[in-house]
């Protein structure tokens, strides 16, 4: 039981190359046949943006948060790592029976699937992180050494969503149903994590339930990182909790595929 998460590290480092390669072939094979290409897929999330931003920012006239954080910049730096996580999540638990055919026809470490659509999404996020970037220096909010704690952040959402594909990518196999679930869950997770809405809204003796939400740990991390001083280690007890819990899933996603594993090509 032990070595099984350092196998399946080896596996991951062993086939980078292949893991990239297929992570670009499955953005272009997306949407193949259409005009732009994989551009599409830095389209859309950008138009939502953009949306948001004239909503709130031209429509309603939004004003500054108390700290005096800029509305659009204070809302933008948690829905971009929102995207990143609600992308390899979705995909990802989708990544087996999209691929039935590797899985039936071809001996091949069907375990590193959901990577792929996690580096897919990731080369995407880049972009975005690029984005966020832009409208923080535009905003007056210059680069600085907090700035990197994002790779951080980044390695947060990638390991979480990592556990959580094996687990929900494995189950549909059997359990179809798991994919409207998951959507159902991204739409209610959007509004309940504390991305259009300050946490400080909810009484103080009730933020820790929210806080007990591991996405809130990232995108509060990324909207830390932007627009204050505050490094993850000055939050440790959430720090560690986040850790520990994604420790435990990533274990669990580890287990449940392999257990499963075995049977994928008789259901699919």
């Amino acid at each position: 039981m032990y070595k099984l998460p350092f196998k399946f590290v080896h596996d991951v480092f062993s086939s980078y190359e292949l893991l990239f390669s297929m992570a670009k072939r499955d953005i272009r094979s997306r949407y193949l046949g259409s005009l732009f290409g994989g551009v599409w897929a830095f389209i859309q999330p950008l138009v939502t943006i953009l949306v948001i931003w004239f909503v709130f920012q031209v429509g309603f006239k939004a004003q500054a948060t108390d700290d005096g954080v800029p509305f659009t910049l204070w809302l933008v730096s948690a829905m971009i790592p929102w995207f990143f996580v609600a992308e390899m999540l979705s995909s990802g638990t989708n990544s087996i029976i999209e691929q039935a055919n590797i899985v039936k026809k071809i001996v091949f470490k069907v375990s590193l699937l959901p990577i792929v659509k996690i580096i897919s999404a990731l080369m995407i996020h880049i972009f975005f992180i690029v984005i966020l970037f832009t409208v923080s220096i535009a905003y007056g909010y210059y680069p600085k050494v907090g700035w990197l704690q994002v790779p951080y952040y980044i390695l947060c959402s990638l390991v979480l969503m990592l556990g959580i594909s094996w687990i929900t990518s494995s189950i549909i196999v059997f359990f179809r149903d798991v994919g409207q679930i998951i959507a159902v869950l991204i739409q209610l997770g959007f509004w309940a994590t504390p991305i259009f809405w300050n946490i400080t809204m909810v009484p103080i003796e009730y933020q820790w339930v929210l806080k007990l939400n591991p996405v809130f740990y990232i995108t509060e991390g990324y909207r830390n990182t932007i627009t204050t001083d505050l490094w993850f280690w000055e939050s440790f007890l959430w720090t560690a909790y986040y850790w520990i819990f994604t420790s435990f899933t990533l274990l669990v996603g580890i287990v449940c595929f392999k257990k499963l594993r075995p049977h994928f090509a008789d259901v699919l």
